[in-house]
């Protein structure tokens, strides 16, 4: 094997290389800021405004999940009040008794049993809201990979207003 002997201009260049590009030779990397959610299109279909806080909606058997979190530091936040609705065996995503709300947890969890969804304009899918006053409203329509799944998450990142 044999060694390569660096010239004094190949050490000039990497030298000069060095500088131009900091001590490392990495330009270091800048924090991107976690964007918003964007409210998907449905998302508000049959939406009621000031659904109440439940342990479950209906007789349960599907759980709808998720996690809310703040645009830019992606900070979990907690107390955070999420709507959700749908289409399921115990009623249309239009009834007021397939509404319901919960708060997220100290993590910024959020987790509700409903009854199973079933298909709705052909596709399985659940809808939820973020609609307080301290961060911009979302709606989301999350599909379902197959209408036997027995649970369905969707994920909150806030912009504060």
């Amino acid at each position: 094997m044999s060694l390569i002997k660096p010239t004094r201009r190949s050490l000039l260049i990497a030298a000069a290389s060095a500088v131009a590009l900091g001590s490392t030779g990495v330009t270091p990397a800048r924090a991107q800021g976690l964007a918003p959610t964007p409210t998907m299109r449905g998302g508000a279909n049959n939406y009621l405004p000031g659904a109440p806080i439940v342990e479950r909606i209906g007789s349960g058997g599907f759980w709808m999940t998720g996690t809310v979190r703040r645009a830019g530091d992606g900070m979990p936040l907690a107390g955070q009040r999420i709507q959700i609705w749908a289409h399921t065996t115990e009623g249309h995503e239009r009834d007021p008794h397939s509404h319901g709300a919960t708060l997220t947890d100290a993590n910024g969890v959020f987790r509700l049993e409903m009854p199973q969804i079933v298909p709705a304009f052909g596709q399985p899918h659940g809808h939820l809201a973020y609609d307080g006053d301290q961060f911009e409203t979302v709606f989301l329509r999350p599909v379902m990979a197959s209408a036997s799944d027995t649970s369905l998450q969707a994920d909150f990142v806030l912009q504060p207003i």
